[in-house]
């Protein structure tokens, strides 16, 4: 059959497009399309680009402030970091990719997120990322670890990018579909952004970076589907990437942009030359027209629908001023890549396709863009999580407790993994995932300022309490920053649910995003930009809810750049913040009493921002010498990873008043484990005093050993186990072809 012809019933099913769907796009069309407008149309329709299911509710999140410059809607973020610099940001899921071939999944997720940097005017600068793997015990997950810890390594390391930071857990709800959570940020001059409006009619489309191919075809599609048995035939739909020719594409961009030629810039993600051309087109207010002879391909007989779907890396679609094309074409062709003018923007708001001396496509920009559908989903409120009170667990021995905390999968050293990446290139990085630091920490080349940025998000609390949990991992993000120096200023986010067809599905990310945005708000702590990855399923079986959140602030000052392996012998450990000894949906429950699925804690934003704000005044008035926000594992966890980070030891108080457990291992929130120097405690207790801050004696920095009440145990041993895991666990993936 014809790509021109009317698409059969069989052919509309496999495009993803409901019957109402397809009926609602032929209305609009005025006909039926051919094969090539319904590929167009089905990619543009997709969750994946229409963000159909979550855009009402993606409304409800702050997206302004004093330090905005661009909210969402572009290619990535931006605030504004003082003396003329701008910062650029964004997160993105390269999921399903990821599942059916790691390593090229999770490379092109880290190309992708720079791309989507790097088009609005600005250097990249720092990569981080966030990744959800299965049960240790899965069969696939040491191979799924291997290929995207490699893939995302490999892509980065080439390019010249420092991997930063991140996080890596391990969960059976990840079995069927793991999570890849890339983000980047760059460096701008804020009176130097570019944006992907394709204003005036009459200008040159130009095409940049590496020639089509047919990989990824329907990436998009996918990525809005769930997986099942068969996804292992979906292999051929993941994009290949070359870092090289990226490399060569960010200093060839940077380079056009420094002319002054380009009215507009997008890079080629998902659905490719289809998705850039049509959201140019209808930023700008124009119609498109383009000739698909012109389009480098390194394919053979490659049809128009290949070519308008493919979602080949390291592409880029630009719009020029008159008469600069010449001038622009020198460029990339000094960088070698490939570059061909294959169109003219119009007036006549549709997008026209011409291959082959026939039209091939001829679709009004509206439908696609503007005029997508957009659901509000039916969804169900979550019933209340039961509490978990701690009176009713036994009593256990409090330090090997901590050490079976430590060497958990979650928890245990990621040594393995960062030292794969090249996290020191560029020579601004100052703090990083070996640093000890709640948060990474990027110096602005050649100012005494740094950029601060955070990954975050507890999913077993968002799994039990989906309100709670969104609002605890915009929390922990501000706290994060908070805790290495910072001012929070903004965030992006990734927001990976499964199927929002069923209503407890789109409870979850409906509750999630409400209590996100309280928190946002309350914080002044506003979502700049961001991606939301539906439908992350395999047979029925959603992943845990996890809204991932990367949290972005500005140091003003190195001076005030402050981790939590400073302490030293002699110091005293203070905490700040209310303890109640919270159990429920703990790392301890789960770990040591096999408990999951009880209420999180409770969230009180007005607390985290007083309690934030006294730890920062502590910080920049040199008052402590360690700093670390309490997270998994509460007091106990947070006291070891900072004798670890410190090679000290530390004796920690037990408490009269609750059981020892809830005491050392409760996850309270809006809490800090502050080091401090003896010399220093009068004037920091008088500043607690002054904020109204609860500020609690919890023990002291001594010898070798972490020592709870009678027991203990060496640092140096806690240190072989914790770093011993991981590595211990990879090294078997040698002697198991078979996984």
């Amino acid at each position: 059959m014809s790509n021109l012809s009317t698409p059969t019933p069989q052919q509309i099913a496999e495009h993803g497009l409901s019957d109402e769907e397809y009926e609602s796009l032929c209305e609009q069309l005025g006909r039926e399309p051919n094969l090539n407008e319904l590929g167009i149309c089905s990619v543009m329709w997709s969750e994946h680009c229409s963000y159909k299911s979550s855009r009402i509710h993606l409304a409800k999140f702050p997206t302004t402030g004093k330090r905005v410059i661009c909210g969402p809607g572009e290619n990535a973020g931006i605030i504004d970091v003082g003396d003329g610099d701008a910062v650029v940001f964004k997160m993105e899921s390269h999921n399903h990719p990821s599942f059916i071939e790691p390593y090229q999944g999770a490379a092109t997720g880290v190309g992708g997120i720079m791309r989507d940097v790097f088009t609005m005017g600005a250097r990249p600068i720092a990569l981080l990322n966030a990744l959800r793997f299965g049960e240790p015990d899965n069969p696939k997950t040491r191979s799924l670890v291997a290929g995207v810890v490699a893939g995302i390594g490999g892509y980065g390391n080439c390019v010249g990018v420092p991997t930063v930071g991140g996080e890596m857990n391990f969960d059976p709800g990840y079995n069927g579909n793991i999570l890849v959570n890339a983000m980047c940020v760059g460096l701008a001059r804020a009176d130097s952004i570019f944006y992907s409006a394709a204003k005036g009619v009459g200008n040159t489309i130009l095409y940049v970076g590496a020639r089509t191919g047919r990989d990824g075809i329907h990436g998009a599609t996918m990525a809005s589907a769930e997986f099942d048995d068969d996804t292992e035939e979906k292999r051929p739909r993941v994009q290949v990437g070359d870092p090289f020719t990226e490399k060569r594409l960010i200093e060839a961009c940077l380079e056009l942009m420094a002319t002054g030629n380009i009215i507009a810039i997008q890079d080629m993600g998902a659905a490719g030359l289809t998705s850039s051309s049509i959201e140019m087109a209808d930023k700008g207010g124009v119609g498109i027209e383009i000739d698909l002879d012109m389009v480098p391909q390194r394919e053979d007989n490659m049809t128009a629908y290949e070519m308008m779907l493919s979602e080949s890396q390291e592409r880029m679609l630009i719009i020029l001023k008159p008469g600069t094309e010449t001038q622009s074409r020198q460029i990339f062709t000094k960088w070698e890549l490939d570059v061909d003018v294959i169109g003219r923007t119009t007036d006549t708001g549709r997008l026209v396709l011409n291959h082959k001396g026939e039209t091939v496509c001829n679709l009004p920009i509206a439908p696609l863009s503007d005029l997508a559908p957009k659901y509000d989903r039916p969804w169900k409120k979550q019933e209340p999580a039961p509490e978990l009170n701690a009176e009713d667990l036994p009593q256990r021995d409090p330090v090997d407790a901590l050490c079976r905390l430590m060497v958990c999968p979650d928890m245990a050293s990621k040594r393995w993994v960062w030292e794969q990446y090249d996290r020191h290139v560029m020579n601004d990085t100052v703090a990083d995932s070996a640093s000890s630091c709640d948060g990474a920490i990027v110096r602005i080349h050649g100012t005494d300022k740094a950029v601060a940025i955070s990954s975050d998000c507890t999913p077993r609390y968002v799994q039990a309490d989906a309100y709670r949990g969104g609002k605890q991992a915009v929390a922990e993000s501000w706290r994060n920053l908070i805790a290495s120096g910072a001012k929070p200023i903004a965030i992006t986010n990734c927001l990976n649910f499964g199927n929002p067809e069923k209503p407890e599905i789109m409870g979850q990310f409906v509750q999630a995003v409400e209590g996100m945005a309280k928190a946002c708000d309350k914080l002044s702590f506003p979502v700049v930009s961001g991606n939301v990855s539906l439908y992350n399923e395999t047979n029925g079986k959603a992943i845990p809810p996890t809204p991932t959140v990367g949290g972005v602030g500005i140091v003003k000052s190195l001076d005030h750049v402050i981790g939590f392996g400073g302490a030293e012998i002699g110091d005293l450990l203070y905490l700040v913040g209310e303890t109640s000894g919270w159990l429920g949906s703990s790392l301890y429950a789960r770990e040591i009493e096999g408990l999951s699925g009880h209420m999180p804690p409770p969230v009180k934003l007005s607390v985290e921002q007083n309690n934030g704000k006294f730890v920062k005044k502590a910080i920049q008035q040199s008052l402590v010498r360690a700093v670390h926000d309490l997270s998994d594992g509460g007091l106990a966890c947070a006291a070891a990873d900072m004798a670890l980070a410190s090679d000290v030891g530390m004796v920690l108080e037990t408490h009269d008043e609750m059981p020892n457990h809830a005491w050392l291992f409760g996850e309270d929130q809006a809490r800090y484990l502050l080091a401090v120097p003896s010399h220093k405690l009068n004037q920091l207790q008088r500043l607690a005093y002054k904020q109204h801050v609860p500020f609690v004696f919890a023990g002291e920095v001594v010898g070798d050993d972490i020592k709870i009440g009678a027991a203990r145990i060496k640092v140096a041993d806690l240190r072989k186990k914790w770093e011993g895991w991981l590595v211990e666990y990879m090294e078997k993936i040698h002697g198991n072809a078979g996984e």
